[in-house]
């Protein structure tokens, strides 16, 4: 009962918020002066929540791919000696500030989405890389014996043995890129990208404090609802005793 109230509440607020925010004006009025608006309105909640779920969800099933895809490599016997290599790589996307890598791919991507993509693409590569490598380096070297007894080859090896073994520590490692992408993703709006970074940023600019919580709120819930719902996954996908 607990994990579902863990992303159901949020869940739900999250979709009474998208769909009437106006409702707590009166809450929100007394944070901004007399003229100016309470509820932020030159964009729904919906197209905001939906542009700021595509830059998240399609940076970070990019990110995987090739975090994971390093991860495997990094991981055979013949690419063993790439290792500090991949390491180095990762870590530099994540050390990089995202600000930076904005102002380096807008001359170049132009305004928008696309140089958004590219920012969150690489700070999110490296938890989810640590965990992949993790994860297959764990299996035990008694389970790779049993699967090469029984004929499989390498690639089977890889694909029926040691990734569904290693997917709960992956998934956690999504998780942690996730969550810190839908906070990072709101400087997207610096460079014209949608999302709820765009109420924070109004709010910034004419100085009023309601928008800035209404974006504020809206990432947070995001976050709360798919941090819940990653976690039970990864429990369900944790073999008993694991």
């Amino acid at each position: 009962m607990t994990r579902t109230l863990g992303w159901l509440i949020p869940g739900l607020l999250l979709a009474l918020l998208t769909l009437n925010m106006e409702a707590l004006a009166p809450l929100f009025r007394p944070l901004v002066n007399t003229p100016a608006p309470a509820i932020y309105a030159r964009d729904s909640f919906a197209n905001l929540l939906g542009w700021h779920a595509l830059a998240v969800f399609a940076a970070i099933a990019a990110a995987t791919l090739l975090a994971l895809g390093a991860a495997i490599a990094v991981t055979r016997p013949s690419g063993k000696a790439f290792f500090p290599l991949a390491r180095a790589v990762a870590n530099l996307g994540q050390t990089f500030p995202p600000v930076a890598v904005l102002a380096l791919a807008v001359p170049a991507l132009g305004f928008g989405l696309t140089p958004t993509l590219v920012a969150l693409l690489l700070y999110g590569m490296l938890p989810i890389f640590e965990n992949a490598v993790t994860g297959l380096q764990q299996i035990p070297a008694s389970v790779r014996e049993a699967a090469r007894g029984m004929g499989m080859t390498p690639w089977q090896q890889l694909w029926r043995v040691e990734l569904p073994l290693a997917l709960p520590t992956l998934v956690a490692g999504i998780r942690i890129s996730l969550i810190i992408s839908i906070g990072t993703a709101t400087i997207g709006s610096t460079v014209a990208a949608k999302g709820f970074g765009e109420v924070i940023i109004a709010g910034l600019l004419t100085d009023n404090l309601a928008f800035v919580l209404q974006g504020g709120i809206m990432v947070a819930l995001m976050a709360m609802v798919l941090d819940a719902l990653l976690r039970r996954l990864e429990q369900r996908l944790t073999p008993p005793g694991g």
